[in-house]
């Protein structure tokens, strides 16, 4: 499995080696000990989650405080543009992002460690998302920044107006947002 840290290091993309040949393929998604060899602590997943979107659906930017989750994702079927942002305080690059696409063709997972606001763009005709996380999803936690924001200058490749909820399209920008802290 080669994993290649982004330009934010804290977020990691893996990328497995597939064995291809007449019958098929086959491929390692998930190997917790390569995992654990690239984080400072012990991570454990709790819970796996899977959306189905169609064209044009951004979802994001979320994230959940004072219970902070990481995820580590990966698209089933189709195609999404991913987004990480650093909402951690004390960080050197905080407010950054950074992007990726991932497909179920090139079958990259992204790890969005605690302390990032996530977000997705789907860029196919529909796709089918799958991600685990490293706390149990909060209701009461959910917190997120709009899309949008001006400060963060993401660049959604947008062939459209994108279709929103009605939460995500009244999320607070950056500067008003709730901050990771660390703790």
């Amino acid at each position: 499995m080669k994993v290649t840290p982004l330009k934010i290091t804290d977020v990691l993309i893996f990328e497995p080696t597939i064995f291809d040949d007449k019958r098929g393929l086959f491929f390692e998604s998930f190997n917790q000990e390569i995992f654990q060899s690239y984080q400072s602590r012990q991570v454990t997943f709790v819970q796996d989650n899977q959306s189905r979107s169609v064209h044009g659906v951004l979802r994001g930017l979320h994230y959940q405080l004072p219970k902070p989750q990481g995820k580590l994702l990966r698209v089933l079927a189709g195609e999404i543009f991913d987004v990480a942002v650093d909402i951690r305080s004390q960080s050197s690059t905080f407010g950054e992002c950074v992007s990726q696409v991932i497909t179920a063709e090139n079958k990259k997972q992204i790890w969005i460690p605690e302390g990032f606001a996530h977000g997705f763009y789907v860029l196919s005709e529909w796709a089918d998302v799958l991600y685990k996380t490293t706390d149990y999803y909060s209701p009461t936690d959910e917190n997120g920044i709009v899309w949008n924001d001006p400060k963060l200058g993401i660049d959604w490749p947008l062939g459209k107006q994108p279709i929103l909820s009605k939460k995500d399209s009244d999320l607070p920008n950056l500067d008003t947002a709730m901050h990771f802290d660390g703790s």
